[in-house]
């Protein structure tokens, strides 16, 4: 016989959906996953319902766990990759760089239904520490926590797809002709800043998709997806890395510049850390490949992500964030020779 056909879910809010589930999940756990308490919070984007239990191990310890339904199967498969160990080996994975993972499954009441059950952190993302007077060290652990998931990711499973193409031409088409109508400052100085890179644009593409696609990357790595475990040590390097959903096949730069990016517009909450030198620095201690070439490739994809911000100022529009991509702009692309 071949393995059951599974049904799509019904088309209803996740968090009714969770509770009509409850049953059979708690079934699928053998007994150990507690009572649910289902909750929603406005920080959830991806419309899954999520819950906070207590998980019962064989030996009687128990440990608060996070339960999450339904989830994307970027975000199961790498959770599970990375973070599946079980009740036996559940203590002896502190230090893992993504949350440790007692349970889950594709499939839930005969329903095509991905679901994870995950340890709980206590507390707050790293996000206030980055406000904080020494919160420089809180920049070094996020990044020193994407360098572990990158070698983690790496021996768990060979990078094995292409990247996803960008539309460099479209973005920059758009980001001209925003620059025009929706009332920018220096809106001069950006249609001519994005035109020369439309001029110099195949020259970039080229450099960027050039590059060595040998990382997996996290893909939405900021403070607010890090978090330390109870009990961790001040001795201990690195936090946890939330929200698998993003990752991707791509080049250790882009983790970096995602995080830089984040910032352009408030870079003392930086603290001095430069993302793309201190990655190489990381990445050089644990022996991994930085390539020759790092710094012009970050170069490039500043240049590239910098000329498409007017193309997103819907969202991405504060004064001070668009003012300092400008600069940055005007001052990287001139130092791109070819």
């Amino acid at each position: 016989m071949g393995e059951p056909e599974h049904k799509q879910p019904p088309r209803q809010d996740s968090h009714d959906l969770a509770i009509m589930l409850d049953p059979v999940l708690h079934a699928a756990c053998d007994g150990q996953l507690g009572e649910i308490e289902w909750f929603k919070s406005a920080w959830q984007h991806g419309g899954a319902a999520t819950g906070f239990a207590e998980w019962t191990f064989p030996d009687g310890r128990k440990t608060g766990v996070l339960v999450k339904l339904p989830i994307g199967p970027n975000e199961h498969r790498w959770t599970t990759l990375l973070g599946l160990c079980g009740s036996e080996r559940f203590f002896a994975s502190h230090d893992l760089p993504t949350p440790r993972m007692l349970a889950g499954g594709r499939e839930l009441g005969g329903y095509d239904l991905a679901w994870f059950v995950i340890e709980r952190f206590a507390g707050s993302p790293l996000t206030p520490e980055f406000s904080r007077e020494g919160g420089a060290r809180a920049v070094e652990e996020l990044l020193d926590a994407a360098v572990e998931f990158h070698r983690r990711a790496g021996e768990m499973r060979a990078v094995d797809e292409a990247p996803r193409p960008h539309e460099w031409e479209k973005l920059l088409q758009r980001a001209r002709e925003n620059s025009k109508h929706h009332g920018l400052t220096d809106e001069q100085r950006w249609n001519e800043a994005v035109r020369r890179v439309q001029h110099r644009l195949d020259w970039l593409v080229g450099r960027w998709e050039a590059r060595r696609v040998h990382t997996w990357c996290h893909g939405d790595l900021h403070p607010g997806n890090a978090m330390r475990r109870a009990g961790d040590s001040p001795a201990r390097r690195g936090c946890t890395l939330l929200d698998l959903a993003l990752v991707h096949p791509g080049h250790w730069v882009e983790d970096a510049l995602y995080l830089e990016r984040l910032y352009w517009g408030k870079v003392d909450l930086l603290h001095g850390v430069k993302p793309v030198s201190h990655m190489a620095k990381l990445r050089r201690e644990r022996g991994m490949a930085c390539d020759d070439n790092y710094t012009e490739l970050a170069m490039v994809r500043r240049v590239l992500m910098a000329a498409c911000v007017p193309a997103f100022v819907e969202h991405e529009g504060h004064p001070k964030y668009t003012h300092a991509a400008l600069e940055l702009l005007e001052k990287t692309l001139p130092q791109l020779g070819h």
